[in-house]
């Protein structure tokens, strides 16, 4: 099987827990990697424009969502949805440079398809630069190299996730009632730390990335769809009433906290890795660009609209997730279960693509009566390393922070312009169009540089306590 082709095809299937009942992934993706089988249009499977649409609305709704509001906070409530909107704007640009860049290869190659790191490589191969030439086959080693990071970093971010929510739920149990508007402080019984939840939830999540067939998860992903969609609606109901008077909160932050602003954004706005398989996929690939820019602008409104109200909702009170700030009725503690759910689904999706990446290389090293035990250690490793990281960086907001601003800014920021330049420079580029390519290009290798630092520097010396308010902004 073509471990590139089942890593970056069906991407956006793993990480946004789309997974076809018909047909596991690997029945699909053993007819991609044959050029001779795959037909780029008229395929049974292929989807429509509106099921572009859904995968790639699908695809954008994860933890990086409910860690916005915080984002707002460290950047301004004026500053915050300016910044989010032109990081969207520059993310889609993004996007759009390497699909025009990935068809340029299409056609110059009379390849059916090249994926991420394959248009990296052919870029090298295409710049004037002959040290690039001949090194071209490390750009491919690069992307591989951030999709296992970024999804790794996922794969922590969940941890912390699932063990903050069902802490709180847990500790608040005692306390929860029918009413989800009476206004009082809620009175925790204190249970074990959070990085203990951790470990309670990793041998369930290692017996759940046993399953290597995704066709098997394929209920559970219909069910982590279902729950999170469910979970977004009663969320935004309670956040659109009584919004408290805004006048106290500031308009622009400290500039301090921006960079964790920035590492935030990109982690939500990370989702370049989808792109190239969903136009693969489509039955009418030219109405691509057009679902594009269309879904990314509802992102893109989704993700200003959540940011903005959870911020004017909590103010200052707001936490890592908005979910943490929820009030504590049962209502309210079901929207955190249910999301939690979804999340715990979604992680062997996620790590289906680190998995297929490093896990190829251990297994054809050994005999293949050892196979099987090798395949599940390396898995079982992985998701122990995962949690450990996890348990090391037990806050929400610099997980989410840190691993945007070391993976995602790179993924969605720095490397898309750099291609852009290396495929057309010997065609000949206008120097407006090399300028905007290296200023996006140094603007987020700043925000790598300046987030990874600010996020390793809040860890080591907190400029703050941690927000540990387990109750609500609304209770207290």
């Amino acid at each position: 099987m073509s471990t590139q082709r089942l890593r970056n095809e069906d991407y956006h299937d793993y990480s946004s827990t789309d997974v076809s009942p018909e047909e596991s992934p690997s029945e699909g993706l053993n007819n991609f990697s044959s050029q001779g089988s795959y037909q780029r249009f008229g395929e049974s499977n292929s989807t429509t424009w509106f099921q572009t649409l859904i995968h790639l609305l699908k695809g954008n709704i994860g933890t990086g969502l409910l860690g916005l509001p915080l984002a707002v906070k460290n950047a301004g409530i004026l500053m915050g949805p300016l910044s989010l909107l032109v990081i969207g704007l520059v993310a889609v640009h993004c996007m759009g440079i390497l699909v025009k860049c990935a068809h340029h290869f299409c056609r110059r190659l009379n390849k059916p398809f090249v994926d991420y790191g394959d248009t990296v490589m052919y870029g090298l191969e295409s710049s004037p630069s002959s040290w690039l030439r001949n090194h071209a086959h490390w750009g491919r080693h690069i992307v591989d190299f951030f999709l296992i990071v970024t999804q790794l970093g996922f794969c922590c971010v969940y941890f912390v996730f699932l063990a903050d929510n069902f802490k709180q739920v847990i500790e608040a149990a005692n306390g929860t009632t029918n009413n989800c508007h009476n206004n009082e402080t809620v009175i925790l019984m204190p249970t074990m730390d959070s990085r203990l939840y951790m470990l309670t939830f990793l041998p369930f999540l290692v017996l759940l990335v046993f399953v290597r067939n995704l066709r098997a998860l394929s209920i559970f992903s219909l069910l982590a769809n279902i729950t999170m969609l469910v979970s977004l609606v009663m969320l935004y109901q309670f956040i659109v009433q009584n919004i408290p008077n805004p006048t106290s909160l500031p308009l622009v932050a400290p500039w301090k906290t921006y960079p964790l602003f920035f590492g935030t954004a990109i982690f939500a706005f990370e989702g370049i890795g989808m792109v190239l398989p969903l136009e693969n996929k489509m039955k009418d690939p030219q109405k691509f660009p057009i679902i594009l820019y269309v879904g990314m602008a509802i992102i893109t409104a989704l993700y200003i609209s959540l940011g903005c109200l959870g911020y004017l909702q909590f103010g200052a009170n707001i936490q890592g997730s908005i979910t943490l700030n929820l009030p504590n009725c049962w209502l309210y503690q079901s929207v955190k279960l249910l999301y939690s759910i979804g999340i715990f689904f979604t992680y062997a999706l996620q790590f289906y693509v680190p998995a297929e990446i490093i896990i190829p290389f251990f297994v054809s090293r050994v005999p293949e009566h050892w196979e099987l035990v090798v395949d599940l250690s390396v898995r079982t490793v992985l998701v122990c390393v995962t949690c450990i990281l996890a348990i090391l960086i037990p806050r929400l907001d610099l997980v989410i922070s840190l691993v945007g601003s070391v993976s995602s800014s790179a993924l969605a920021l720095i490397i898309p312009p750099l291609l852009e330049i290396t495929t057309y420079y010997s065609e000949g580029m206008s120097p407006l169009t090399i300028a905007k390519d290296a200023l996006i290009s140094i603007l987020g290798f700043v925000g790598f540089v300046v987030g990874t630092y600010e996020a390793l520097y809040e860890l080591i010396q907190p400029s703050s306590a941690p927000i540990f308010i387990n109750s609500t902004g609304a209770f207290v």
